[in-house]
């Protein structure tokens, strides 16, 4: 993957990037020489954002009309979108029971109705570049489920398919889309997880990492953000325009058994 060093300067539009992987997405995509739009719900990404180089965008991405403002912004900045990379993600661990409706309706709207939005507003600008890549970070539970998670689960298999759509609707139009399905990264939405699955559980914090988060994995131990970045790196990049329809596993080994 060191080919993304040769990368054309394109433009990118990150969701989910006032920490962990979207942030390290950014930054990547700015060494890279990219023009960025940062789109986060916490004001505290812009200041996240502007230090790595990249302009930042506000928005609730819950509501339909945000979504299209985001890909209008970053066509008014830049004059268009090359590439989206949707990642913006939250969690809620509860049995199927108990799962709140309105945590599952956020969920699903904000994990799978938004990158459903996203790529239809983007979209005409990448067909008539002729040009455009789709990257979806779904999870390791786009692959296999866990007990709790209904709603993250139930959105992250819904974009495995959003994803086979979009390269079959998008290969003549020279728009790729792929996914990435990593392990637990060491990102705040997995530290606020370990609490909750510990309460869910009745375990320790650290019996929940070694018994729960790393029981399947191969590899013992959580993934950087910056790993995955270098996946997104390369799938953004000219040497990946025959990549499209993939779901590219970075799971420690979970699904290897």
């Amino acid at each position: 993957m060191t080919a993304t060093n040769n990368t054309t300067p394109r433009v990118a539009l990150v969701t989910g990037t006032s920490s962990g992987i979207g942030e390290a997405v950014v930054k990547k995509f700015c060494d890279l020489g990219h023009q960025v739009l940062a789109v986060d719900y916490n004001p505290a990404g812009k200041d996240i954002a502007e230090a790595a180089g990249a302009a930042f965008f506000k928005a609730d991405l819950t509501d339909p009309n945000a979504c299209r403002a985001a890909v209008d912004e970053a066509v008014k900045r830049f004059g268009g979108v090359d590439i989206l990379v949707n990642n913006a993600g939250i969690q809620h661990v509860a049995p199927i029971e108990e799962f709140p409706e309105q945590k599952w309706r956020q969920i699903i709207d904000l994990m799978l109705t938004a990158p459903f939005l996203l790529s239809q507003a983007a979209w005409p600008s990448m067909r008539e570049g002729g040009w455009g890549r789709i990257i979806n970070v779904a999870s390791v539970h786009a692959q296999v489920a866990s007990p709790g998670k209904s709603a993250y689960i139930s959105a992250k298999h819904g974009m495995i398919g959003l994803t086979k759509t979009a390269a079959l609707e998008g290969g003549e139009q020279g728009i790729t889309a792929n996914a990435i399905c990593p392990a637990y990264v060491k990102t705040p939405l997995v530290d606020n997880q370990i609490a909750d699955q510990a309460k869910m559980h009745g375990m320790e914090e650290q019996e929940v990492i070694e018994k729960i988060m790393l029981k399947n994995a191969a590899v013992k131990r959580l993934i950087d953000p910056a790993e995955v970045a270098e996946m997104v790196a390369y799938l953004s990049s000219d040497m990946a325009g025959a990549v499209t329809g993939s779901s590219w596993n970075i799971d420690l080994g979970w699904t290897a058994q």
